[in-house]
């Protein structure tokens, strides 16, 4: 596939990224932090299935089988869990835009490990991210270090995994490109994120369902937007060049926290829309950094 049009279809991803906070975090609301997850990639699975098919692993270099699926079903859970995990729909927000470090930080890898030519922007693209992710989590008191701490101590499970899933995926993206050869087993990833799910919640005391029409259409929007999101993506970083795409997906945290506060319906003050703007421009920065490049 010619790298440009891969691109492109990598970069649809991004639209259907937008809308997962909001939908995972309804979800989660019916049918458990687990259940809701486990149910939203056992239905994206299926859809992938008639998509996409199921792939031929015996062409699958077992670098790329073994240390793709690793890394990928340990960044779902870290995402889908962050998310269920969360006490408000204000926080799985937060939670969110704590996840989306992860285009600054690919750059910054594809950096490392691809060798890829950058300028000295690059230190204050990153450092503009983070800071960012800081004036969110600060609320009205700026950048205060005892707010930030005082948010994180509220819930430090959501926060850890969302940091954690945007370490892995960031590693998942630059890593996949060297290893893959060209094969793309998104949809062998979703069943195995689903699966181990499934397993949690067997092993696992659950909330009881609350069901209604708005966490049934959220499971089936939420499956279609993970599903078909990361086959873009998938194709995207496998054939495409990383690095636009993680640029690109700087807005992703705008357009999904407008998403997510529809969806939830939370009020996101002023402080919250200058962190996002940070975190935007700071992915923005690292990418000019690297700008004319390929990944």
């Amino acid at each position: 596939m010619p790298p440009k049009r891969a691109t492109m279809i990598g970069l649809m991803a991004i639209l259907l990224w937008s809308t997962i906070v909001g939908l995972i975090k309804n979800v989660s609301e019916g049918f458990g932090p687990v259940g809701g997850a486990a149910l939203i990639y056992s239905a994206s699975a299926f859809l992938l299935l008639l998509c996409v098919g199921f792939p031929k692993l015996r062409t699958f270099p077992r670098s790329y089988l073994i240390i793709g699926s690793v890394l990928f079903v340990c960044y779902e859970l870290c995402l889908s869990l962050s998310l269920g995990f969360t006490h408000s729909g204000r926080q799985a927000i937060e939670v969110g835009m704590v996840n989306y470090l992860w285009p600054s930080i690919t750059i910054v890898l594809a950096v490392i490990v691809n060798r890829q030519k950058t300028s000295p922007l690059i230190i204050p693209g990153v450092l503009l991210a983070v800071a960012g992710i800081c004036r969110v989590l600060g609320g009205d008191q700026f950048f205060s270090l005892s707010e930030i701490a005082n948010n994180v101590r509220e819930n430090p499970l959501s926060y850890g995994l969302a940091l954690s899933g945007a370490i892995i995926w960031a590693v998942y993206c630059v890593v996949t490109k060297k290893i893959a050869n060209g094969s793309n087993g998104i949809t062998l990833f979703f069943i195995l994120t689903a699966l181990t799910l499934w397993v949690k919640f067997l092993l696992s005391p659950q909330p009881p369902f609350i069901l209604s029409a708005e966490v049934w259409i959220s499971l089936a929007l939420a499956a279609m937007a993970m599903g078909f999101g990361y086959a873009a993506w998938n194709v995207g970083i496998l054939h495409g060049n990383v690095t636009i795409l993680a640029a690109a997906s700087y807005f992703i945290p705008i357009i999904s926290s407008l998403l997510a506060a529809f969806i939830l319906r939370s009020h996101l003050t002023l402080p919250f829309w200058q962190g996002t703007a940070m975190v935007s421009l700071g992915s923005l920065i690292c990418w000019w950094s690297t700008r004319g490049q390929q990944a």
